[in-house]
């Protein structure tokens, strides 16, 4: 046995010479993008616009309101506004017009979030709750922008944004105090770091934002300092720091390195946010296996349509596909890629398609439409391969606990603990543990409340991964399902 295979992806066993930091706590968030790398041609880039709160005073930048201070507030939305505005998604009249209402609001740093920030709630308290979509585009590619809550509330919303996307950009805030109350053990930031690698996220983007705030002022120390507190946990949790993780320093507010340099930061040579973004390797997959395709979402809208990413296969209109678990047979009407009418489409696309054959009260988040000549499995009793990551106390047979695997939420209960598993050697115990504690791995059968559609790991690791959150609504461990 591969002695990586004890982790839910990759487990790196070269020694790190960094000694795992005390954790501290990270105010984050994630904005995950899924890449579908078409060719187009570029947008103009829009002008130059300078905010009027900073053109009254350019020689500072303004903190924002103290109510936007808080764990989930590390400026994921604002970035994610600030790169729809530099890739000419959004205009500078509309753009002007967010400024004007924020400030009437007394909101007025908030005015980029709003871009993706749509509904009253999330702009009357600045913080996300749904996950945004929104789409820009580079040089070389077409991104969709999957704007996922960073507050603990909506971490089962943040798993379904994660569950769709391809590459994971992590914000946290380099500002003196926020920092240093973000990343404990509790904290968002160990949380969504878990949940990104679990949802199958292959690269990972570490933006430390707010590198222009008075208290950090592009500091080069500040910076290292963010960046080896969260390396070790980052590793423990499957990425690779060398190969999965590259770090960047940003000002979310004002686009500071995400499209051109910072000349206030000599001492970072690579590249802007979003030429990194340009130069990262295509993600090839095959449209010759069976289809699966998760589904997010679902509504009626002239008939039964969902939502979900195309993980496998290939989808085109009047296809006859499968909707698993409950095995209704159903037609493809008509298929969307990023809200563009398409005839097909491959693996990787993020898509609407309306079905005909299935009422919309028939389908629930989770389920997956299947190619019919090759159904995935479904059910409610599985073994599976459990990496403890964080959790006070010991793990019992008899142990509850709410199961998310690619878009499904489902209520299970450990029923059995097989054997301990060695992570240096990936020898198996020959006896059945008692309990299971942190930092320890095992093999251990789990039950269900309802039939859920999964596979291997070995075989399918898009459906084959999976977390556990205990009741106090905290991920504790990483999960693979084993044969």
């Amino acid at each position: 046995m591969d002695p990586r295979d004890t982790a839910p992806d990759s487990w790196e066993q070269e020694e790190d010479a960094e000694a795992p930091a005390p954790a501290a706590d990270l105010p984050a968030a994630f904005a995950s993008l899924n890449v579908n790398a078409k060719p187009f041609v570029p947008n103009v880039n829009a002008p130059v616009f300078v905010p009027s709160f900073l053109q009254a005073s350019p020689g500072e930048t303004p903190s924002p309101d103290g109510k936007v201070n808080r764990e989930f507030n590390a400026g994921k939305s604002t970035i994610g506004g600030q790169i729809m505005y530099l890739t000419g998604m959004v205009d500078k009249r509309t753009l002007e017009k967010y400024e004007r209402e924020a400030k009437e609001k007394n909101r007025e740093t908030w005015y980029l979030s709003w871009a993706l920030d749509t509904n009253q709630e999330e702009r009357d308290k600045g913080k996300t709750v749904e996950v945004g979509r929104a789409y820009f585009e580079t040089e070389k590619k077409h991104f969709t922008i999957l704007d996922a809550p960073g507050h603990k509330s909506f971490v089962p919303n943040m798993i379904g944004g994660a569950s769709q996307a391809d590459l994971a950009v992590l914000v946290i805030s380099a500002r003196k105090g926020e920092f240093e109350t973000g990343f404990e053990k509790g904290g968002q930031t160990r949380e969504h770091a878990m949940l990104a690698k679990t949802a199958g996220v292959k690269h990972l983007i570490v933006l430390i934002n707010k590198m222009d705030d008075p208290t950090v002022n592009w500091s080069l120390e500040r910076y290292e300092e963010c960046k080896e507190k969260l390396v070790p946990f980052l590793k423990k949790v499957g990425f690779n720091p060398k190969k999965d993780i590259h770090f960047m320093p940003c000002s979310g507010l004002t686009g500071a390195n995400l499209k051109e340099p910072v000349v206030e930061c000599p001492w970072y040579t690579g590249l802007p946010f979003i030429s990194h973004l340009d130069s990262l390797p295509n993600f090839n997959r095959s449209s010759d296996g069976p289809v699966r395709l998760p589904i997010v979402d679902k509504y009626k809208d002239m008939g039964t349509v969902i939502l979900g990413k195309l993980e496998s296969g290939s989808i085109s209109k009047a296809q006859q596909l499968v909707m698993m678990p409950n095995r209704h047979t159903v037609e493809v009407l008509s298929l969307l890629s990023d809200d563009v009418e398409t005839d097909d489409a491959s693996p990787g696309e993020n898509l609407k398609l309306r079905l005909k054959g299935i009422e919309e009260e028939e389908i629930l988040p989770g389920f997956i439409l299947c190619s019919p000549d090759n159904l995935c499995h479904s059910g409610r009793t599985f073994d599976a391969q459990i990496v403890i990551i964080e959790h006070k106390s010991i793990i019992c047979p008899g142990y509850n606990a709410v199961l998310h695997i690619h878009t499904c939420i489902e209520e299970v209960q450990i029923t059995a603990l097989i054997c301990l598993v060695d992570k240096k050697t990936g020898d198996k115990s020959k006896t059945r543990p008692r309990f299971v504690k942190q930092d320890q791995v095992c093999i251990a059968r789990l039950r269900a409340a309802g039939v859920i559609c999964l596979e291997t790991f070995k075989d399918f690791p898009q459906m084959g991964r999976f977390t556990l959150r205990d009741e106090g609504e905290q991920t504790f461990c990483l999960c693979k399902l084993k044969p």
